[in-house]
């Protein structure tokens, strides 16, 4: 049974993490960590090449709503922008090895530049460096806690590697005060989109089976046996 204390969390045979604050039970990957498996790879490519579609369909449909929000106050902005976070979080919460969310986002980047769009290659640019956000949280947790509340920090931590970058390229021009609001405004839509959505997201495709050789789906097949 899930435990919460405020102890150190713990790994089991298993590889299943309990007692730790952050998230009572999470089921790691199989060690060692940076063994990747065949199937790890192949499907961090498909969950990217699937996003980046998406992200390339959101591209398209984003100016109209941002023009819209943005009328003088441009760092609102930022709310729109939570979608692109989502395959960090997802591809860090379906593989949970090091590397996984950096890999996944870099990958739907990568995808959704393809057919072409108004940022060029800065896209693939703007994927690394919000990969590498999300990735740094998974790192900072130790790939043992891959919760709610996991997943909501590392969607919110590309926020500001975002805001870095594009303060030096499309915001450039922008006062300290909108840039550090920008920075606020982008990790909140991405706790939100990336982070819960990213959580819910991966939730259903292990309920539909999709993710059985993967932790989340052993976790929730351990939950229906609950």
């Amino acid at each position: 049974m899930a435990t919460h204390t405020t102890e150190p969390a713990t790994t089991d045979s298993s590889g299943t993490t309990s007692g730790g604050f952050l998230r009572a039970r999470s089921i790691l990957a199989t060690r060692p960590l940076l063994g990747w498996r065949t199937v790890d790879i192949l499907t961090i490519a498909f969950l990217g090449a699937a996003l980046g579609i998406a992200f390339w369909g959101w591209g398209v449909f984003y100016n109209g709503p941002l023009s819209a929000i943005t009328f003088g106050f441009a760092p609102l902005g930022g709310l729109f922008a939570g979608p692109w976070f989502l395959a960090g979080v997802v591809g860090g919460l379906v593989v949970r090895r090091p590397g996984a969310a950096l890999f996944c986002e870099v990958t739907a980047a990568l995808v959704s530049m393809i057919p072409g769009t108004e940022w060029g290659a800065t896209t693939l640019v703007s994927g690394i460096v919000q990969g590498l956000g999300t990735e740094l949280v998974f790192a900072l947790l130790g790939y043992r806690a891959f919760g709610i509340a996991a997943a909501m920090l590392a969607g919110a931590m590309a926020g500001p590697f975002a805001a870095f970058y594009e303060s030096f390229t499309w915001i450039q021009d922008w006062s300290f005060a909108w840039k550090v609001s920008y920075a606020a405004v982008l990790a909140l839509s991405g706790a939100v989109v990336a982070g819960v959505g990213g959580w819910l997201l991966t939730r259903a495709l292990a309920a539909a089976g999709a993710l059985n050789a993967f932790p989340p789906g052993q976790e929730h097949r351990e939950n229906r046996a609950v």
